[in-house]
């Protein structure tokens, strides 16, 4: 099994049809047809139901199509390192990201190392901190943004982000909880509760404490802009960070800090024994020397 074989793979799957994928492929459909069928024979697993005038994946095809795109996105990544490592002007970095108003301070830096190497392409995938490390430990990215306790330093080097953030609850400004100026975990006992499962595991259980038991989790979402909806619509409260969600002044929506305050950090990651690029270098130096100071 080889890349092409999975690029070729991978355009069929996406078009749904062999004629289309042989013309952004640029080659004949018969050539394409006998790739797809020697890979079928090479896995011994039939990946495409073929009908009048489309294709579908099977289950095996599903299976194969999402470890061949992680495969892919790899190998263009080498590719693209191995062409940067005499590029001074330029090369690619690839950047997950968990969702914190500090992405700010690295679209800031991004911003600022583009303007001195113009040459620079950058890629930006977002996901919670689960989401993010896979792909990090997976080699796909450079650097991850993620929230959590102190980075685990045996796999990870990290950088501190100037500030942290803090949790509160986003709710509809009619909701009876919207005249308080603070939320206590007993304010929400018994209210329909959003937030990620990631969180609530995690930050959200450690604040409440042993009223966690009696807190009830209604929904759960990895972006807090569509909790949000769900809030605004009266459904519930969204366990968030402040700055998340627009919470001004006719917007129907309020933020509420939690009480006591509960913050978290926010880290620069990458991984302990990988070999940055020498524009991820350059761009590491820039980012670690600007955090320092603010």
């Amino acid at each position: 099994m080889d890349i092409r074989s999975l690029r070729y793979f991978l355009a069929v799957a996406r078009e749904e049809n062999m004629t289309r994928a042989a013309e952004l492929l640029h080659v004949t459909q018969p050539t394409l047809s006998k790739t797809l069928k020697s890979l079928e024979g090479e896995l011994g697993k039939k990946l495409f139901i073929r009908r009048s005038f489309s294709i579908q994946l099977t289950e095996e095809g599903i299976l194969l199509r999402d470890r061949a795109e992680d495969l892919v996105a790899m190998a263009d990544k080498i590719e693209q390192e191995f062409m940067s490592l005499d590029d001074i002007t330029g090369g690619d970095l690839y950047f997950g990201l968990a969702e914190s108003y500090q992405i700010r301070y690295l679209a800031r830096e991004i911003g600022r190392f583009k303007a001195a190497y113009p040459g620079l392409n950058y890629h930006i995938t977002s996901g919670d901190t689960e989401q993010v490390t896979e792909k990090l430990d997976k080699g796909l990215l450079d650097f991850a943004v993620i929230t959590s306790e102190i980075p685990d330093a045996r796999k990870y080097n990290y950088i501190t982000f100037p500030h942290t953030d803090i949790w509160g609850a986003v709710m509809a400004d009619s909701h009876p909880l919207a005249k308080k100026k603070a939320i206590t975990a007993d304010d929400l006992t018994g209210v329909p509760l959003f937030s990620s499962e990631q969180s609530w595991d995690r930050e959200i259980s450690e604040w409440a404490g042993d009223h966690f038991r009696d807190l009830r989790l209604e929904g759960s979402f990895r972006l807090s802009y569509n909790g949000s909806m769900f809030a605004l619509e009266g459904l519930g409260v969204l366990l968030t960070f402040e700055h998340l969600v627009d919470c001004s002044e006719g917007s129907g929506l309020v933020f509420r800090p939690l009480d006591p305050v509960k913050e978290s950090s926010f880290y620069l990651i990458w991984g302990r024994y990988q070999v940055l690029t020498p524009i991820a270098e350059r761009f590491l130096t820039q980012v670690t020397r600007s955090f320092s100071k603010q």
